[in-house]
């Protein structure tokens, strides 16, 4: 069986990638390298001693896309593809809705022109919103999402449940990602984000390599045991082997469905500096500040559905997280060394 992986040289889609291939299926990858490196690929070769078939192409390019259809036989799409930073979205939202959404219409139209009508769907927890109530469940309402990169998975959830609605032929599986962090064991693939990060494991790790000063901790007098915020976070490879499990549902099933992926408990930002300290032997100096607006205090996922329908659940502690996060880091100090985009 071919998959054919969009943005499959980025975090989440590199990693993914890497168990496919150990999972012994064909891969076809394509990506824009707006934000992922190309020596990814060599990476992910060594790390699996299996090749793959890798297209420098943009989701938007119709023709491009169409190529890539015409000269592989593909039996189904993992669709990473798209802008992603929830600051930037809010500073540029017109980029981020013509190319998250177009281009996820261009991609199910050339789909479709070719007879591939399953797809596993990268989604997000940000569709949740700011619920009444945890854990979130994916039967919550969902209304209106906090930033425009929110509303763009929003949008896309409902093209692709419309998409079933006409054509049954279709299966569409629709993750919805809680926080992922980590980084691949072997040390060779990362998470490695362009400019000043936003995320709290890239952050920690400018204070473990002596970069800054110190962690800027949001808000310690929420209702949570330590004042600090709850989040579910998840171990990149642990998200990874969740596509794998939808895959195979797929395959199995059509029409329309969604999956929370987390695991299932939260961890509090002075829990998961507490375990990147204990990963890297490093004290990280914390800077307190008040509460940011719009935050909210506890934020975790029921995944039982996941557990219950596609056999899969988390399986790695926040110690693995950092471990391996921080494994990365000192592998690879500067991030990427490959800096061709």
């Amino acid at each position: 069986m071919t998959i054919l992986v969009s943005g499959g040289t980025g975090f989440i889609g590199s990693h993914t990638v890497v168990e496919l291939l150990l999972a012994g299926y064909d891969v076809v990858v394509f990506d824009n390298f707006y934000n992922s490196k190309s020596c990814v690929c060599d990476r992910i070769k060594k790390i699996t001693g299996r090749d793959f078939k890798f297209y420098k192409a943009d989701m938007l390019d119709r023709a491009a896309l169409d190529r890539i259809f015409d000269e592989n036989k593909i039996d189904a799409v993992i669709h990473f593809a798209g802008l992603k930073a929830v600051g930037e979205s809010v500073k540029i939202p017109l980029t981020y809705y013509y190319n998250n959404i177009a281009g996820t219409i261009v991609l199910c139209e050339s789909m479709a022109a070719h007879g591939v009508k399953r797809i596993v769907f990268s989604s997000s927890a940000t569709v949740y919103g700011e619920p009444d109530h945890v854990p979130m469940q994916e039967d919550f309402p969902i209304t209106h999402a906090t930033n425009p990169y929110g509303e763009t998975k929003i949008v896309i959830e409902r093209i692709l449940a419309d998409l079933c609605v006409s054509d049954p032929e279709w299966s569409v599986s629709c993750l919805r990602y809680f926080n992922p962090i980590g980084a691949h064991k072997s040390g060779l693939i990362g998470e490695d984000p362009m400019g000043i990060p936003n995320n709290i494991i890239p952050r920690i790790q400018k204070v473990a390599l002596g970069e800054w000063d110190s962690i800027t901790v949001f808000g310690t007098d929420y209702d949570t045991p330590d004042g600090t915020g709850v989040r579910d976070y998840i171990h990149v490879t642990d998200l990874a082997k969740a596509h794998i499990a939808a895959l195979r549902r797929a395959a199995k099933v059509t029409g329309w469905e969604t999956y929370n992926i987390g695991c299932g408990r939260g961890y509090s930002v002075f829990e998961v500096i507490d375990a990147y300290e204990r990963a890297s032997g490093k004290p990280i100096k914390r800077n307190i500040q008040p509460r940011r607006p719009g935050d909210i205090a506890v934020s975790y996922a029921d995944p039982t559905r996941a557990k219950e329908v596609l056999g899969w659940e988390a399986e790695l502690t926040i110690d693995d997280m950092c471990r391996d996060s921080y494994n990365f880091v000192i592998n690879n100090p500067k991030g990427y060394e490959d800096t061709e985009k």
